[in-house]
């Protein structure tokens, strides 16, 4: 009989150890978010820029390199955003129309 009762004791105990075990959660949590572009230029080759931009660019910077060039849809007109990298290896990021023109956003 104390063969019972101690073998029902054990039974009870691990039972009731189980029944308030908490699962630890340690992994911090982690937020994805989606980075939204803050403006709505597109990557485009440097090579396709119009020509009156590249003429603009070749005057206003004179010995500088065109490293990335963007382009977007602004009120039906294409506006151009070119990184160029003079000389002295400074970047320097210019927005032009169409025409040449230098554009204020």
């Amino acid at each position: 009989m104390k063969k019972v009762l101690v073998a029902l004791a054990m039974i009870l105990g691990v039972g009731s150890s189980v029944a308030f075990a908490q699962e630890v959660n340690n992994s911090a949590a982690v937020a994805t978010v989606a980075q939204v572009p803050q403006d709505d230029f597109v990557k485009m080759d440097p090579t396709q820029l119009p020509q009156a931009v590249m003429q603009t660019l070749g005057k206003d910077y004179e010995g500088a390199s065109v490293k990335e060039a963007y382009v977007k849809e602004k009120d039906g007109a294409k506006v151009y955003k070119i990184v160029v990298t003079t000389q002295d290896g400074t970047e320097t990021t210019i927005l032009l129309n169409e025409k040449g023109e230098a554009v204020k956003e």
